[in-house]
């Protein structure tokens, strides 16, 4: 594991109480080109706001945590 996926997993770790709040959870993946791919557990793995909860809250803050974060998405 490289540092900047260590810096993805303590961020993801960082945020990770807004999503348990609601019974979910967020795992990280992988890392390449510069997309971060997760998957979502609990009540979030098949909330119909999951790819909301992704895009506003989980990129945005990675992208600002990490250097090199260009997109989240989920992980198939």
């Amino acid at each position: 594991m490289d540092d900047t996926e260590k810096l993805i997993i303590a961020t993801l770790d960082k945020i990770r109480h807004f999503l348990q709040k609601d019974g979910g959870d967020v795992i990280f993946e992988s890392f390449k080109d510069g997309i971060v791919y997760v998957k979502m557990i609990g009540a979030c793995q098949d909330c119909m706001f999951a790819n909301n909860d992704i895009k506003d809250l989980v990129e945005v803050i990675l992208q600002e945590e990490v250097p090199g974060v260009l997109e989240v998405r989920l992980a198939d």
